[in-house]
């Protein structure tokens, strides 16, 4: 059995064709691979941002629920390790850098092998003592290390997406007539900055004049005008154009080799971002509306079998883990596994053996809202006014880009047996203790948050997928909450989400 598994970072599904067909994204490679596939029209994030997102992937298991961003935890049994002991090869190729940060420990050692792509964003590449003079933005954000990275970008050849997908390409080459492998790849691309060479950028041109390519994670401001909103959309879909030429070299591939006879290809994202929408950019910070939420899937079934296809069931990023296990007849591994895996198998959906394997997708940001959705409605579930208790739990101090311990309140800092499941003690932060100690710095520094993550809301999203309408039906909320309880159970949540979220008493 061979898998192909392609994950875009911050694709938003609303820019694909599949999903909006007068989108003004020139993608004729994405379109290409929808048309070989079945496409989910109800796939969602199970954690969010980038690196929970990955570790849901690879364990199928929700990471927000306990904690943020952070590694591979010593007692997680990943994807790629459980392939590997029934004799599947893992590659693995990326620009993704976080992947070689602090708080990305333990990601790529997974596969049998691996290749990482530097340049991305801020990555800690280019080296130089002095300079560069750096643009003004005239709204967003610019950064000194990504001004120095972007020193190699000479042509869309040298930019790292095109090197991960040229790369990819390269290793079918390299073991053409093998079986029994997952080929991950991987690109950091059209995450921000939207970078792009002039090729692409001339694609979508505007009359903006300024240095933006780099929005905030805020609500908008007086810089973001409309016409400033158009032109980032213009330089996301830039970058956007030139990972789908890049991608075409990889399918290009495919067609010399005629993998798509007897290859499984898994395409998608980790999560999307907000380009305006809800007078919003960035991501993180709000309301995990539809446009972070909602992510595109395209599966590819050996032999184009039910190409076309469209399918209406809930899924979610988890559910990838125990499918890829079934995919490769890997499901004696699975049952080593010391605790419950909470994602689905696809294969009984693939196979048009059922018409859903799960009845709602659990979703969220840690200590942020937690929310549901079973395909008609959508609830984000506000926590009570003080967001308490709110504990972080793991066995290694680190996160985005830190380490943990220091500095932290007296006594939110213990160790003990919080996650019976895992087999070995963890430590545990009380991050509601950590979060009233930097609400004032917070607030000093003018990062205040989002007012709208106070209130809960309720979406009917059959008839209002862009969620900008939200319904008041008190009986309504009442059933979702219970569903949202009952996922909870089901996913083994920390008991204190329930206190949290205002669903039991403390």
């Amino acid at each position: 059995m061979k898998t192909i598994l392609i994950l875009m970072d911050t694709l938003q599904r609303k820019m694909l064709h599949a999903y909006n067909p007068d989108s003004p994204a020139i993608t004729p490679n994405l379109d290409r691979l929808a048309a070989r596939s079945m496409v989910f029209d109800q796939h969602y994030i199970g954690s969010a941002p980038c690196m929970p997102a990955r570790r849901d992937i690879l364990t199928g298991r929700l990471n927000f629920l306990e904690r943020n961003w952070g590694p591979v935890e010593p007692f997680d049994v990943t994807l790629p390790a459980l392939l590997r002991q029934h004799g599947v090869f893992s590659h693995l190729a990326t620009d993704h850098y976080h992947y070689a940060e602090v708080g990305g420990e333990g990601y790529m050692q997974q596969y049998n092998t691996w290749e990482l792509f530097r340049g991305q964003e801020n990555d800690p590449y280019v080296s130089r003592v002095n300079g560069p003079c750096l643009p003004e933005a005239s709204a967003g954000r610019v950064n000194r290390q990504n001004i120095l990275n972007r020193i190699l970008y000479h042509s869309d050849a040298d930019y790292p997406t095109p090197k991960t997908f040229a790369a990819a390409a390269q290793w079918l080459r390299d073991n053409e007539g093998a079986d029994d492998f997952l080929l991950h790849v991987e690109t950091f691309a059209p995450h921000e900055p939207f970078e792009a060479s002039e090729e692409f950028i001339r694609m979508y041109p505007d009359d903006y004049e300024g240095f933006y390519d780099w929005p905030r994670y805020a609500e908008l401001g007086e810089q973001e005008t409309p016409e400033a909103i158009r032109h980032l959309r213009n330089r996301y879909m830039a970058s956007l154009s030139m990972a789908d030429k890049w991608l075409g070299k990889l399918l290009d591939e495919m067609d010399r080799q005629n993998l798509w006879e007897d290859t499984l290809v898994v395409f998608t994202s980790d999560h999307g971002h907000m380009l305006g929408e809800h007078r919003r950019t960035g991501k993180n910070v709000f309301h995990a509306w539809n446009e972070m939420a909602q992510i595109p899937l395209f599966i590819h079934l050996p032999g184009d079998k039910r190409a076309g296809e469209r399918v209406d069931a809930v899924t979610q990023n988890i559910d990838l883990f125990p499918t890829l296990l079934a995919w490769h007849g890997a499901e004696k591994e699975r049952a080593g596994i010391p605790y419950p895996i909470h994602g689905r198998d696809l294969l009984p959906l693939l196979r048009g053996e059922t018409e859903k394997v799960r009845d709602c997708a659990l979703y969220g940001w840690f200590g942020q809202p937690v929310n549901i959705t079973d395909g008609h409605y959508t609830y984000f579930r506000a926590a009570v006014p003080d967001n308490a208790p709110l504990y972080w739990y793991g066995s290694i101090l680190t996160t985005f880009p830190r380490y943990l311990g220091k500095g932290l309140p007296e006594g939110a800092l213990t160790a003990g047996d919080y996650l019976p499941w895992a087999g070995m003690p963890v430590y545990r932060i009380d991050q509601a203790a950590v979060n009233r100690a930097v609400a004032p710095l917070m607030e000093k520094a003018g990062m205040k948050p989002d007012p709208d993550l106070r209130t809960s809301r309720l979406f009917d999203i059959r008839q209002d997928n862009d969620q900008l309408h939200p319904l008041s039906d008190p009986a309504l909320e009442a059933r979702m909450a219970e569903m949202l309880a009952q996922a909870l159970e089901e996913h083994g949540a920390p008991a204190e989400q329930f206190v949290r979220l205002g669903l039991r008493e403390a």
